[in-house]
């Protein structure tokens, strides 16, 4: 790895990025790096399959759960935390290992999400309380007016990200379109890193989602979740809405059986990794190793 940067290690949930990670890790002195926006959070280790015990024995792991569930957590948030760890571990004479699903950390850290203004707590807060109270669609609305090239690309549907186009709005006092240039400055030289994305078949992939949902909960999902909903505001932020919360709540309430459950959970899993998987077909270029095994021997320049 003589010269790299760093290693980025991206792919959809259930496919394998975190064991590569630990053993790539191992073998070139390195300290793996969370680039997942849930796995951020404190309270949901089962569930948003955080390293386990055993991962965490063998090699370093950095910004894993540092966030309280009830903070919103953005790109930008992302970005200042883990750029002073990269100086850390750089420091230390160690490689920088950065893996998760969320993609748009790994743009932002390549420098090619657009440079975004802090949104004040207050302008954040006032757009969630309209979102609770008037529904996406009607923010969707809103922002047709305000920023129809953005509405176009957002689903009327899609609350989180109609509010955060709408409050960036606010704060800049220009549209969320007009501010999507990417030049943002990178934390990372694209040349200087070895980047992978696990890419396992579908089919293997699916089936993977449905062990491991099952396996959670035999490591206490439901307990896990319980204890959740008792941190204070855990269940009104960004964290309440990590796959298998709100099915595993309906069970703690009795509205819901475990078996019913556990399928739901199951079927957004896979959806969403349906939708990661095309998230990073379509803005990751040749430069990104596709692996459909997460093992060392797949890569190449190892």
């Amino acid at each position: 790895m003589a010269g790299k940067q760093a290693i980025l290690i991206a792919g959809p949930t259930a496919s394998g990025k975190s064991g590569l990670a630990v053993e790539l890790a191992e073998r070139h002195d390195g300290v793996v790096v969370n680039a997942d926006s849930m796995q951020v959070y404190d309270g949901l280790n089962i569930l948003t399959a955080r390293p386990d015990a055993h991962a965490l024995a063998r090699v370093p792991h950095r910004l894993y759960g540092h966030v309280a569930p009830d903070r919103i957590y953005s790109v930008g948030a992302w970005l200042r935390d883990v750029a002073p760890v990269l100086e850390e571990i750089r420091a230390a004479g160690k490689l920088p290992i950065l893996c998760g699903g969320t993609g748009l950390y790994f743009k932002a850290l390549l420098g090619l999400l657009d440079d975004m203004p802090v949104v004040p707590q207050d302008v954040r807060e006032r757009w969630r309380q309209r979102l609770d109270a008037e529904g996406a669609p009607a923010l969707h609305q809103l922002l047709s007016v305000s920023d129809p090239i953005a509405a176009q690309r957002i689903r009327p549907g899609d609350g989180q990200r109609i509010v955060r186009a709408l409050e960036i709005g606010e704060a800049a006092g220009r549209p969320l379109s007009a501010l999507q240039t990417g030049r943002q400055p990178g934390l990372v030289d694209p040349a200087a890193c070895l980047k992978l994305v696990t890419a396992p078949d579908r089919a293997v992939l699916r089936q993977t989602i449905g062990q491991r949902f099952a396996c959670m909960m035999v490591e206490g999902a439901l307990d896990e979740v319980a204890a959740f909903r008792r941190m204070p505001g855990a269940m009104d932020g960004s964290a309440a809405r990590a796959i298998g919360v709100a099915e595993l709540s309906a069970v703690l309430d009795g509205t819901m059986d475990p078996d019913v459950a556990v399928a739901r959970a199951t079927t957004r899993t896979r959806q969403y990794a349906k939708r990661q998987e095309t998230w990073f077909r379509h803005q990751f270029d040749a430069d990104w190793q596709r692996l459909a095994r997460p093992q060392v021997a797949s890569i190449h320049e190892i």
